[in-house]
């Protein structure tokens, strides 16, 4: 084990210090709401209050509300306002090379923000001005806001996780072979594409001597030939999106408080739930209903608002492109009608990104070239807002959809929320986690306990979740010297890890005030942490794990001692020579609280080139 304590202890209690200065709500909310699941029968409603210009309206109470469910009065059971704080300067302590912390670099707000940068629906040349303006945003963003980065082209990515690091993003978005570069997905339909096809339509008019874009049976069998195809590219197309949402879900169900997914596009293929002047629900998605209703159940569960951001920025006419008649396009009558349809289609798409943000929660962004400005505004929106808890009147789980109507008295104030949800009896949406662990972390000073099968740390160490903070910690993560031989046996618990592979050492240095320690009859001090690594690579597949439990029972001597030095852990796993997503994390089993930090490692030198034959 490399003796950190000493050396580390001074530099994590100065930085816990200095971010103590303007503490967050974060943690503290999430301490005290109650976690509802639909099988509980109780309806949580996040509401976003703003006036004038967007600002937030602020301060208000639990008896300015009024909550409906189709249309009846409904008693709140639970009321919290959730204040966005201010970013103060903090100057947190240098950690010296290959040392990380989860000390926040500014108190955190109560919502976690992701991008998702969408070419399954949107246009190459529209991708371009997207991944520039995200850019520009990315500069100068706070660093209280935490900002995931997902894609979505022929499959959902993350490219990266929660972070409030700005070089972090920015790096993972230029990242030439897993960030953001403008693509055509396989489903997808290009103007371009619009473009062949009626050339090919022109041709084969002409080929057939009647006029263009008129005639034959032939004619008539490609165009409808031409139509079938667009339409199987669009079912792909909404098939693909209802999956990436659906693993959205998923991924943010374990994060607590708000998150808002915004959501650049250029056209959106979906909407939740039924229209106003419909009589049953999602008449124009009828073949996708269950699929609509499962994701719509996801992201409720998982407090998700939908901010659709139009990646075209103006939404300019476009008469001369393929989609018109290019034979009329330029003609008085003819452009007009063009112009006409293009109005017809934006109309379409800014209807769609309404419904879509009216369903969950979120706000429409549109006719915007300054995409950087509707981004900032988008997530300063989400950042302050209101839980409302209720257990509605009706307590039929029939499947129906039930519409939510909040008031606030009088007021002109503009409120943001979901404003429904399915009735159907579903529990909590499961997490994503890895094996059990199984080898046992080494702690100084402390007994030592094989983990359990199950256990509270893994589902918090998935991939690109954000950094936990009610336990801080510092943990020195590098490649072992020496090297073991690349034939000796792989530490982790993945039994099927081969080939080369380089050893790290994880030395963890834990803030002992952080730690529930209990006071026992026989004046000792006891506790029970949980500690473990998780390597994943960018796909998000676990490469390698290990964890255990240290049983802490201190005498007064070393009680006093860790109050002092810190609570040290040791723990060392091999993991393949990739990228790797290293994810540590610390779990109090008494209090239950968690710290978490995931910590990106480039390839280092194998083993075998570091090592000598015999591994020694």
């Amino acid at each position: 084990m490399i003796r950190l304590t000493r050396y580390l202890l001074p530099l994590l209690i100065a930085s816990t210090a200095a971010c103590a200065q303007a503490p967050s709500t974060s943690q503290a909310s999430a301490n005290r709401v109650p976690v509802f699941k639909s099988s509980a029968n109780a309806v949580v409603v996040d509401v976003v209050v703003t006036k004038g210009q967007g600002e937030p309206v602020q301060s208000l109470h639990k008896q300015d509300f009024q909550v409906f469910e189709d249309g009846k009065p409904q008693s709140i059971d639970y009321f919290e306002e959730h204040t966005a704080l201010p970013d103060p300067q903090i100057n947190l302590v240098k950690m010296p090379p290959n040392v990380y912390t989860n000390v926040p670099a500014a108190p955190l707000t109560d919502s976690v923000n992701v991008l998702l940068l969408d070419s399954l629906n949107t246009p190459r040349q529209d991708q371009s001005f997207m991944r520039e303006q995200l850019l520009k945003y990315l500069k100068n963003k706070q660093p209280s806001t935490r900002i995931a980065i997902f894609t979505l082209g022929s499959k959902l990515n993350l490219i990266q996780g929660f972070t409030g690091d700005s070089g972090l993003l920015q790096a993972a978005l230029k990242d030439k072979h897993f960030g953001f570069s403008p693509v055509t997905a396989e489903p997808s339909r290009s103007r371009s594409d619009d473009d062949a096809d009626k050339e090919e339509v022109a041709i084969k008019a002409e080929a057939f001597g009647g006029p263009r874009g008129m005639g034959t049976a032939g004619v008539a069998a490609l165009q409808q030939s031409q139509a079938e195809y667009a339409g199987y590219q669009g079912d792909q197309r909404v098939a693909m999106t209802l999956d990436a949402l659906q693993h959205l879900g998923r991924f943010l169900a374990g994060i607590p408080g708000r998150k808002n997914l915004i959501w650049f596009a250029s056209s959106y293929p979906i909407y939740f739930f039924p229209k106003s002047t419909e009589k049953q629900p999602l008449n124009n998605h009828g073949e996708y209903a269950k699929q609509i209703k499962a994701t719509s159940d996801l992201l409720t569960l998982s407090k998700v608002a939908v901010y659709p951001i139009d990646a075209e920025g103006m939404m300019n006419d476009h008469p001369m492109d393929s989609e018109h008649d290019l034979g009329a396009a330029g003609m008085g009558g003819g452009l007009l009608h063009n112009t006409m349809e293009g109005a017809a289609g934006r109309s379409e798409t800014i209807s769609t990104m309404q419904q879509l943000a009216a369903d969950t929660g979120g706000q429409a962004i549109f006719n915007a070239n300054d995409l950087d400005g509707a981004l900032n505004r988008a997530i300063h929106n989400g950042d302050h807002y209101y839980t409302l808890v209720y257990t509605p009147a009706n307590k039929q789980m029939d499947g129906n959809f039930r519409s939510i109507q909040i008031k606030l008295g009088d007021s002109k104030d503009q409120l943001s929320y979901r404003r429904g949800y399915y009735a159907d009896d579903n529990s909590a949406p499961s997490l994503i986690s890895a094996k059990p662990q199984k080898t046992i972390v080494s702690a100084s000073g402390s007994n030592q306990e094989p983990a359990q099968h199950s256990d509270p740390l893994t589902p918090l160490l998935t991939r690109g979740m954000p950094a936990a903070t009610q336990i801080l910690y510092a943990v020195r993560v590098q490649s072992a010297d020496p090297q073991p031989a690349l034939t000796a046996k792989h530490l982790g618990a993945n039994t099927k890890l081969t080939g080369a592979f380089t050893r790290y050492t994880a030395d963890f240095l834990i803030d002992p005030k952080k730690i529930q320690l209990d006071l026992t009859p026989e004046g000792n001090r006891t506790g029970k942490i949980q500690v473990g690594l998780l390597a994943w690579d960018h796909e998000g597949k676990a490469l390698n794990w290990v964890g255990g439990t240290m049983v802490l029972d201190l005498n007064s001597t070393a009680y006093a001692e860790i109050q002092k030095t810190g609570i040290r852990a040791h723990a060392e796993l091999d993991v393949p020579l990739t990228n790797v997503y290293l994810s540590t994390g610390v779990y109090d089993l008494t209090a239950n609280k968690a710290g978490t930090l995931e910590i990106p490692l480039a390839p280092a030198a194998p083993a075998a080139a570091l090592s000598s034959p015999s591994g020694k």
